[in-house]
């Protein structure tokens, strides 16, 4: 196609934030460090190479996701412990904060509730911004490796996608068969992945996770949560998704309860207050 003449002008024009912020509710990270100084640990899971587990998590809780071994990724995914049908909306978390997420910003759930299901309160990987290839870490644009991707680029029948752990990890914690549970599970937080675009073609990229043993994401519980984590068949997603050669480690994900007098009238967020009529 010939160019146009105004096609400079065009390229010029300033973007537009889409859903500028200075309304949206901000988190009490005050509030917060004060329940976590009082919190007690009552759990932990540790996630195994290429497979993924369950936790629950009380409203007004803590969970962190630490890597013990070595360099991995974990793909999460979260439910209101009463209601699988509320679970985290990672492109609406996108849309309101960033492609990456980091201290102080929310995970929100899906339509109708459109509330915050947990908020970041801790991030030991903070420091690395973002570099020079674009590249940032925990992103929320990717979706999760699975065999229905891996079928159609490979034609192989691989098991171990953070998918399919997922879909296991539901099952197993639910009761319920496969096939329902996998209607549940949703596109991820991409936890200590390190990811952007590339600025020539716009393609999704992925490289080696700054992540060390030692390093965690924390979060606050802001209802009621069942997680699942899957640690990723890529290990530190530094050459490909879905293999048996990557080196693979476990994620250590811990529980905190606080004390139901230290959180006071802390309460969790409301639902959305649209009231559904559409327009009719």
């Amino acid at each position: 196609m010939v160019e146009p003449n105004d096609a400079a002008a065009r390229r010029a024009v300033e973007p537009v934030i889409c859903y500028p912020i200075e309304t949206l509710p901000q988190p009490d990270m005050a509030a917060y460090k004060g329940f976590r100084a009082q919190a007690t640990k009552i759990d932990e899971v540790v996630v195994p190479p290429r497979d993924a587990l369950s936790f629950n998590v009380p409203a007004g809780g803590f969970f962190r996701i630490t890597s013990v071994e070595g360099p991995q990724v974990g793909d999460l995914n979260l439910w209101n412990a009463n209601d699988l049908t509320e679970r985290f909306y990672s492109g609406k978390t996108r849309a309101l904060h960033s492609t990456h997420v980091t201290d102080g910003h929310r995970l929100w759930s899906s339509f109708p509730t459109l509330r915050p299901m947990a908020t970041i309160v801790a991030d030991t990987l903070d420091w690395y911004g973002k570099d020079e290839f674009g590249g940032s870490v925990h992103d929320v644009i990717g979706t999760r490796c699975d065999p229905y991707t891996n079928n159609l680029l490979s034609g192989g029948q691989y098991h171990h996608c953070c998918h399919s752990n997922l879909t296991r990890a539901l099952a197993d914690a639910t009761g319920l068969p496969l096939r329902e549970a996998e209607a549940h599970v949703h596109d991820v937080l991409n936890v200590f992945m390190c990811t952007g675009f590339t600025r020539d073609t716009g393609q999704y990229f992925m490289k080696a996770s700054p992540v060390r043993p030692g390093d965690y994401l924390e979060f606050f519980a802001e209802m009621p949560l069942l997680g699942a984590l899957s640690t990723c068949p890529g290990g530190d997603c530094s050459a490909e998704h879905s293999s048996d050669q990557a080196a693979c480690f476990p994620l250590l994900v811990e529980v905190y309860e606080t004390p139901a007098d230290a959180l006071a009238d802390w309460q969790s967020p409301s639902p959305s207050g649209y009231d559904r009529s559409h327009g009719r």
